[in-house]
């Protein structure tokens, strides 16, 4: 996960954000988004947040109210990704791309979205390499209409999640560093200094 120096401004703007991390604003998450804002970029870059978050970043940074800008997409009513489970080959890359681990599933086995952890970024739709998933209007809202925008506490707990999420991979990542450097030091001590061998793992741990 990238580091950033963020300063109060950044971490208001960042609580503002809806955290579905779909990067239609134009960057890589919300904090790189929250970041940019606090640094002079538009407000108006966030669809899923809309013209209601517009009005509270304008609010907090004493900046006038803008149209939401259509090149980064248009407010709708929040929806749902849902799998083509005939059609799942089991591929894990929507598993991949999921910013709040909310697909379950393994490699060659059929995978399922659990709806009530889904942001709707719907990031893991271009990821599928057999098109089965596609977004579904959101009904678990009263009588069953369709929702709007994420709640205060919604967006909170999905920033828990892709939190959580982003520090599991950071320690994956770090494990799989020590077991490399291990094999590679328990090699160093079974094979010649300089071995084309040695040379080869070297250059794997540093890549």
């Amino acid at each position: 996960m990238l580091a950033y120096k963020l300063n109060s401004t950044a971490l208001q703007v960042n609580a503002l954000l809806p955290q579905t991390q779909c990067t239609r604003c134009g960057f890589a998450g919300c904090l790189p988004y929250a970041q940019a804002i606090a640094d002079g970029a538009p407000i108006n870059q966030c669809p899923p947040g809309g013209q209601a978050l517009i009005a509270k970043l304008a609010a907090l940074l004493e900046r006038d109210v803008l149209l939401l800008n259509p090149q980064h997409g248009v407010e709708a009513p929040r929806q749902l990704a849902w799998i083509d489970e005939q059609e799942c080959i089991g591929c894990t890359k929507c598993i991949q791309v999921c910013p709040t681990d909310a697909i379950v599933g393994s490699n060659k086995l059929m995978h399922s979205v659990l709806h009530a952890e889904c942001v709707s970024c719907a990031l893991c739709v271009p990821a599928c390499p057999v098109d089965c998933i596609d977004m579904r209007a959101d009904h678990l809202g009263p009588a069953g209409s369709a929702r709007a925008l994420l709640s205060a506490a919604e967006s909170a707990y999905a920033k828990s999640r892709f939190d959580a999420r982003q520090a599991r991979l950071e320690r994956q990542e770090q494990e799989k560093a020590e077991l490399l450097a291990a094999k590679l030091k328990a090699l160093r001590e079974k094979l010649p200094a300089g071995s084309n061998t040695v040379k080869a793992k070297e250059n794997q741990a540093s890549d």
